[in-house]
């Protein structure tokens, strides 16, 4: 299929079924107990000019370039678990992120060059084996590590360790790999800071305005607490509306919290989002050790009560979820209709920290 004909087959299975969205990439990839050498290869070593005394060790994306065998692995086991969507590997793929592995602009083109072409050739090779079910692939854009809406000095409110244009210029960088390589769609993740959110949304709708080929936004925040609010402070309703202008094919939550604690906050977002509604929460909370010990039919049967209570379009995981995760969760939601969206009423809404809307 064209690109075209994928994102109108993307749209029209919205219409007729719950999405099912892959699950975590970290804690697959930690189970293959790669080493140093994997993570480098032949490229990223010190005769290319790259510190080997910097470990590379745990920056998964790069495994793009160099164990794409591992990567296509993985897509694959999701896709035969059941998602429809599966994520590039690419949640880490900037250049501002990867400041922290000293890699160059070239390397984290590759990166994310590679990773879209990896997960489009394990969506197109799913959707030729069972047609009547195709696969996607969405281009993961990460919250970076570094905020510009908080300080980066406990000392000086107005310090930050970086600027609007430096984040820009990063998802820029990025989305236009991701859209060389092939994606359906972007989903631009765990947000934790709704500016850098603007940052992204900005730099794919220039591309779009140059000419580059226009895809369905997915944004999805994440709300840090039972306070119910993201990182930089907005409640559900307040986020939505400082990034609905994007008009995106999808909003939603992930991350931070387990399905049981995320419900109250996908069902306030299911209320006023006039447009398909995500969730993929982790796999409850990590215990005392940092492992999620949430069973796969747990989780599923959360996320089955949300699907039947009418709140969402998509679903699927994060951290702690794996294959047998989304198997149990495609096979809970598969029976039920995804949420119809609502009609909101022509009204002026704003949002800072807190939502608010002038009714005419």
């Amino acid at each position: 299929m064209s690109r075209a004909e994928r994102i109108a087959a993307l749209h029209q299975a919205a219409k007729e079924r719950i999405l099912v969205l892959d699950g975590s990439w970290g804690v697959m990839i930690q189970r293959r107990g790669l080493d140093e050498a994997d993570f480098r290869a032949d490229r990223f070593v010190a005769a290319n000019g790259y510190d080997d005394k910097h470990q590379m060790k745990g920056n998964n994306d790069i495994l793009c370039i160099t164990r794409p065998d591992v990567i296509a692995d993985l897509h694959d086991q999701y896709f035969a678990a059941g998602a429809d969507i599966s994520e590039t590997n690419t949640f880490s793929g900037t250049t501002i992120a990867q400041e922290d592995y000293a890699l160059d602009a070239q390397a984290v083109w590759d990166i994310n060059l590679e990773g879209a072409k990896l997960a489009r050739a394990a969506a197109d090779h799913w959707t030729e084996k069972e047609p009547h079910k195709p696969r996607f692939a969405a281009g993961s854009i990460g919250p970076l590590n570094k905020m510009l809406s908080m300080s980066s000095d406990v000392n000086d409110p107005g310090a930050r360790s970086v600027t609007f244009d430096q984040v820009y210029e990063a998802y820029r960088h990025q989305v236009k790999a991701l859209n060389e390589g092939g994606v359906d769609l972007y989903l631009i993740e765990t947000i934790t800071d709704t500016l850098n959110c603007k940052a992204a949304i900005k730099a794919i709708k220039d591309l779009e305005d140059e000419g580059m080929d226009a895809l369905p936004i997915w944004i999805s925040g994440t709300i840090t607490d039972r306070s119910g609010r993201t990182l930089s402070g907005q409640t559900a309703e307040a986020f939505w509306n400082s990034v609905r202008h994007a008009k995106p094919f999808a909003v939603g939550f992930n991350c931070a919290l387990g399905a049981d604690l995320m419900r109250p906050f996908i069902a306030e977002l299911s209320r006023v989002a006039d447009t398909l509604v995500a969730a993929y929460p982790n796999a409850g909370l990590p215990n005392a050790m940092g492992q999620y010990d949430e069973e796969p039919h747990e989780t599923a049967h959360f996320i089955e009560e949300w699907a039947a209570s009418g709140l969402v379009n998509i679903v699927g995981g994060c951290c702690g979820t794996t294959p047998d995760h989304i198997r149990h969760v495609a096979e809970e939601v598969a029976p039920l209709k995804p949420r119809a969206i609502p009609e909101r009423p022509v009204a002026l809404r704003l949002s800072g920290l807190e939502p608010f809307e002038l009714v005419a």
